[in-house]
């Protein structure tokens, strides 16, 4: 798993009744900021500065440092990929700290470690509630939290300094961080809080201590609370960049009264799609009627589309209103619609232009007021090429087309709605706020999901009902998923190892912006590596 793909719900374990809860595998607990703030208050009252800040800082260091090594502990792969970001996801993740805009070097010249700029700290916040403006710095704890956090990152001891605070009316709180002893004696007012020698031997003795006296709870899971009933809601859920441009044309096209023809592979939620299009627009109060056309004969998709009246066909012993009557002021939804037969290609291209139907057996034309949707997993232009669909059709079902892009090219979407899905298999079970091990969640992710978002609906299904508890292990889910292996692409053009790693890293210090620490942690390489082979490929290119 990557650290954009963690979620503060794989990293809890509690159970919604009441209890115990825990964060990473340790006891923690849910305090009001309201509180807290009081507390700070109390204590810069009773103690003054100098023995409040004393306090926090101490409570703030071991704070960083018992999180990075849990992280360390329980998330091996994560720390390996970004061991010296995952500090500030989690913080952000717990409400702590708002967004992050991070700088980061290897420390040793005169620019600091670490350069960062904080949003939303509830610590400056909570200051100003109780205590008003400052003309100091405040945030005390967090700039703790973030020293001890580094410290094991670094493996020796890194202090920040806070130089702008919201607390003191800055717009932003403002933090660097370098190795304690590259701060000059200016800075020795707020390097005295940070007089730790003995914490790192305490905190490892502590976590020995736990280590051997507490019993790891079972993980759960409580799904978000905005996920709502209706399926379609996942589609707002999306973060892949192509999804959400799908899904921002599906809300423009809902607006209109324009025929949409979705376009997409067998699984992906081309109904799921129409039913969102439908939802959104101003018939969404209206029928929404679905019919798979590839499923019925001629004679029995005319009878179903149009109606029919008594007798005009063997077992015809009573009238039946058509489809397009029954969706009349809503909208109705035409999947398969490239498995129509020629014969009838004619008869639905004239009830959409004419605006009206003929039931079977009868001739007298009645008017609809329907919006067509239709969905295709063909592709109707090499359909028409071969003589099996009317052209004529094609545009008039394609006024606008939506086409729905596989899963396996929507990476970042695998995960929530995998999430999605648990929630909606478990909410009536005992275990309504199940989750899934990290082992499970990489396993979803690294699987191409042939069939799609079915597929992956099916898999969560199947995993609920062979857990045996309240977390989805890898043993749970399917038997594709558990065995598959990576097989290697191999094309014609076989190309040398070594250009195909330089291509890579390359590639990766384009996509951060080339910075050169992000890209070294990125790639789980060595900064000094990285330069190395940096000074290679330009060696290369100059010959």
């Amino acid at each position: 798993m990557n650290l954009a793909d963690l979620d503060l719900r794989e990293l809890l374990s509690f159970n919604p009744k009441g209890g115990i809860i825990e964060l990473l595998g340790e006891r923690a607990l849910l305090l009001n900021a309201f509180a807290i703030g009081n507390l700070r208050r109390d204590l810069i009252k009773t103690l003054g500065v100098f023995g409040a800040r004393n306090f926090l800082t101490r409570l703030g260091y071991a704070n960083g440092w018992q999180t990075a090594r849990n992280i360390h502990l329980n998330m091996p792969d994560i720390w390996a990929k970004s061991r010296g970001y995952a500090g500030s996801r989690l913080h952000s993740l717990t409400g702590q700290i708002g967004l992050h805009d991070n700088i980061r070097t290897d420390g040793q010249g005169t620019a600091p470690l670490i350069d960062s700029m904080w949003e939303d700290c509830y610590e400056a916040e909570q200051h100003l509630l109780h205590l008003g403006l400052s003309d100091e710095p405040v945030c005390w704890t967090e700039t703790a939290f973030a020293s001890g956090y580094s410290s094991y990152v670094e493996g020796r001891e890194v202090v920040f300094i806070e130089d702008k605070c919201v607390a003191k009316g800055d717009a932003v709180c403002h933090v660097t961080a370098r190795f304690k002893e590259k701060w000059g004696p200016e800075f020795e007012s707020d390097l005295v809080y940070y007089n730790l020698e003995d914490s790192t031997s305490v905190l490892k003795e502590l976590n020995e201590k736990l280590l051997n006296t507490e019993k790891r709870l079972k993980k759960k899971q409580k799904q978000l609370a905005f996920l709502e009933d209706n399926e379609t809601s996942s589609f707002v859920m999306a973060r892949s960049q192509t999804m959400r441009n799908t899904v921002d044309i599906a809300w423009r096209v809902a607006k209109v009264e324009s025929t949409v023809l979705i376009s997409g592979d067998s699984g992906v939620g081309k109904e799921l799609m129409a039913r969102f299009i439908h939802d959104q627009s101003a018939r969404g109060s209206r029928p929404f009627i679905a019919v798979n056309c590839g499923a019925l004969t001629e004679t029995l998709l005319e009878s179903e589309l149009f109606g029919h009246v008594k007798g005009s066909f063997t077992g015809a012993d009573k009238d039946r209103v058509g489809l397009f009557e029954a969706a009349i002021g809503g909208t109705l939804f035409l999947d398969e619609v490239g498995e129509v037969s020629p014969g009838m290609q004619v008869k639905l291209l004239r009830a959409l232009q004419e605006r009206e139907v003929r039931r079977v057996g009868e001739n007298k034309p009645r008017p609809i007021n329907v919006r067509v949707l239709a969905a295709t997993n063909r592709n109707l232009a090499d359909e028409i090429a071969a003589g099996n669909f009317r052209q004529d059709l094609y545009y008039r079902l394609r006024v606008i087309e939506i086409h729905v892009p596989p899963l396996r090219e929507r990476h970042e979407d695998i995960l929530p709605l995998a999430r999605f899905f648990l929630s909606k298999y478990t909410r009536n079970t005992k275990c309504s706020a199940m989750n899934f091990t990290v082992k499970a969640a990489d396993q979803l992710l690294s699987y191409q999901w042939p069939g799609n978002v079915r597929e992956l609906q099916n898999a969560v299904e199947h995993a609920v009902a062979m857990t045996q508890n309240c977390q989805i292990d890898v043993n749970d889910l399917p038997n594709e998923l558990r065995t598959q292996s990576l097989k290697p692409v191999v094309s014609e053009n076989i190309r040398p190892l070594g250009e195909i790693e330089r291509d890579y890293i390359l590639g990766v210090l384009r996509a951060v912006g080339d910075n050169k620490v992000q890209a070294a942690t990125q790639l789980d390489i060595g900064l000094a590596t990285l330069y190395r082979k940096l000074k290679e490929y330009e060696a290369q290119a100059a010959v």
